[in-house]
């Protein structure tokens, strides 16, 4: 587990810790029959991100990667979709819900860079 203090880049850490910390988020929204459903959608797309990354990491050819970094992106919007929806539903939620979507935002942006900058698919 991260210290915090790492100086590398450690992606597969970063989505990991992301996962963990989206899992703390939902464990602390009131349950109710509207957050029910939303926090399970939280769940699965903040967790899916890491285990997506880590089967791009495994691809087995150019258009693997590229289709397994494409849904990593996918999942991080998509987790800071469910966030707004969480804080619309319980708007207390908001300063927990900020760092989970600030991290969604910046891992977003990662993913569309190495997209980017991927060899493309054949």
């Amino acid at each position: 587990m991260s210290t915090g203090n790492d100086k590398n880049f450690d992606l597969e850490e970063r989505t990991a810790v992301f996962g963990e910390k989206v899992i703390d988020f939902a464990k602390a929204v009131p349950r109710n029959e509207v957050t029910k459903p939303l926090i399970s959608q939280i769940v699965r797309s903040g967790t899916s991100v890491g285990a997506n990354y880590g089967e791009a990491d495994d691809a087995i050819s150019n258009k693997d990667f590229r289709n397994k970094i494409a849904t990593c992106k996918k999942e991080s919007r998509e987790t800071k979709h469910w966030c707004r929806m969480i804080v619309r539903a319980e708007p207390q939620m908001r300063d927990g819900a900020a760092p989970i979507w600030q991290e969604a935002k910046e891992l977003h942006l990662i993913f569309a860079a190495i997209l980017r900058k991927a060899p493309p698919s054949k």
